[in-house]
């Protein structure tokens, strides 16, 4: 026996020889923090479900009952991909993404190592666990929720999922507010999921961005439910129910989200809501957690791509892109670069996923360079994608729908702005017959509830300041609207005139 055979601490006959000696029950296999059940194609760290492919459970499979021993690559093809004939490539690339869903490589862990020209070997030490199967339950089982399957993983949200899991509860109603593309849904439901089990009742997802009007709200929830009459009988359906209800979306209908919320809250006591949204829900008591961008690297520091890759925003960016392309790794000269691309999308994840999507186009410096106009590059052109989800620009699309004339106005000439302004200066430029002091100090203040604009109150005066694809995008707004010069001349003397005031 070599000594790949036996790094594991575990000899491959007894690898081959210790699920058949086990009770025909449902047999767990544990690594690290991680358990295996293979009868249900589950991976669980904790007491979390992890998002693995297909493809790279088969492969995690495969390892793990062989620990110590090297698996050719051609043992591995022919069982992830049976009767097909597929590149190596694809062996990699599922090889990469399941190290970077177990964390392999970071800290102290190490799991699996690669022989260059032969294949694979899981070099963490592994226990079996034979769990009793559970006796046959009869008559008809009823599904407990409709949750979908997160097809990747969450990057940088733990501790938010965490958060929210804890606190809803004790609330009994949380919003997750922030700006579209930011990760609202995909966190929501991954604290639903976080969630489940705390509910005897089950865990209901309401998708509202299909509904048209704030009256069909409550239809939208009966619907989910499988109940058939969403008039006032539902909150009495609802009412010795113990469940969590996820009302994701609700921003375009708002005042009907927020009556169904104040009914089921008030009415049925034991059933929780968590909401997502561009705006709170504005009711007492409700709990708003506000999603911030994934965390960039600071523009002044030089990184490596071992440290650069300690940022989430720089993780996901390399996930999604390898994810698309194939065999693909940051090195150091690209560091840097992956580092400006996540600055310049503001750390939001859609837009960053989308981005990852052209890595194998042009190139990061050459991405890089083509953000100048980011809404362009921007695009998935997957039907399988949320409409608006397709790209950066019809999230904004979506975003600037829900804003009346007013608040349009002010937000595409507050693209004028390079960076942070104050409300003064805003006003300066915004204020004519058009919108008054009033229209545009509300909508401002409206604009920032929308998670369009960002505000530091830090200093003595708020400064403000449009996200770098906002302000794209309301430039484009604000050149189509004929205003442009116009606006340019107003920013233009408002400063001239405030460094005349301070000469």
């Amino acid at each position: 026996m070599n000594g790949i055979d036996s790094v594991a601490g575990i000899r491959s006959d007894e690898a081959h020889d210790a699920p058949s000696k086990r009770n025909p029950g449902r047999r767990e296999i544990s690594f690290g923090p991680f358990r295996l059940v293979p009868a249900e194609r589950l991976l669980l760290e904790g007491g979390t479900a992890l998002r693995v492919g297909s493809r790279a459970l088969d492969i995690l499979m495969a390892l793990v009952e062989r620990p110590g021993e090297l698996i050719g690559k051609r043992e591995l093809l022919a069982r992830v991909w049976p009767n097909t004939v597929v590149a190596e490539s694809n062996l990699k690339v599922h090889i990469a993404g399941l190290r970077r869903a177990i964390g392999d490589g970071t800290g102290d862990r190490r799991y699996i190592i690669s022989v260059p020209g032969r294949g694979y070997c899981f070099v963490a030490p592994v226990t079996y666990e034979s769990v009793p199967a559970k006796p046959a339950e009869i008559g008809p089982t009823r599904q407990m929720h409709n949750l979908p399957f997160l097809p990747t993983r969450l990057v940088g949200r733990a501790a938010a999922i965490s958060m929210i899991a804890q606190e809803n509860p004790r609330s009994r109603l949380t919003t997750i507010v922030g700006p579209g593309g930011i990760g609202k849904s995909s966190v929501a439901l991954a604290t639903a999921q976080e969630m489940a089990h705390g509910y005897k009742n089950g865990v209901w997802l309401v998708d509202l961005a299909s509904v048209a009007d704030d009256r069909l709200v409550p239809a939208a929830l009966a619907t989910a439910l499988g109940l058939e009459s969403p008039s006032s009988g539902l909150t009495g359906a609802l009412r010795d129910k113990r469940m969590l209800v996820v009302l994701d979306g609700c921003a375009h209908v708002l005042r009907g989200t927020r009556e169904l919320a104040t009914d089921l809250l008030d009415g049925a006591p034991q059933v929780d809501i968590l909401a997502t949204s561009r705006a709170p829900l504005g009711i007492p008591d409700e709990r708003v957690h506000q999603m911030g961008p994934l965390e960039i690297p600071p523009a002044s520091s030089w990184l490596s791509a071992t440290e650069a890759l300690h940022f989430p925003a720089v993780q996901l960016l390399i996930e999604r892109a390898a994810a698309s392309i194939g065999d693909f790794e940051l090195r150091d000269e690209g560091a840097p670069v992956a580092a400006d691309i996540c600055r310049r999308l503001d750390g939001i994840p859609l837009a960053i996923e989308l981005a990852a999507t052209r890595v194998g186009t042009f190139g990061l410096r050459a991405l890089m360079s083509r953000l100048d106009n980011p809404l362009r590059y921007l695009i998935y052109g997957q039907r399988r994608v949320l409409a608006r989800h397709q790209s950066m620009r019809a999230t904004l699309d979506w975003s600037h729908r829900l804003l009346s004339d007013t608040e349009q106005k002010v937000m595409r000439r507050l693209a004028i702005f390079p960076s942070c302004f104050t409300a003064q200066a805003g006003s300066a430029i915004c204020v004519d017959a058009d919108a008054t002091q009033r229209d545009t100090e509300c909508a401002i203040s409206e604009l920032v509830r929308q998670s369009l604009i960002t505000v530091d109150v830090s200093s003595a005066e708020p400064r403000y300041q449009l996200l770098h694809l906002t302000r794209a995008y309301a430039r484009e707004k604000l050149i189509e609207s004929g205003e442009f010069d116009l606006i340019a001349r107003r920013h233009a003397q408002h400063y001239a005139e405030q460094d005349e005031a301070a000469a």
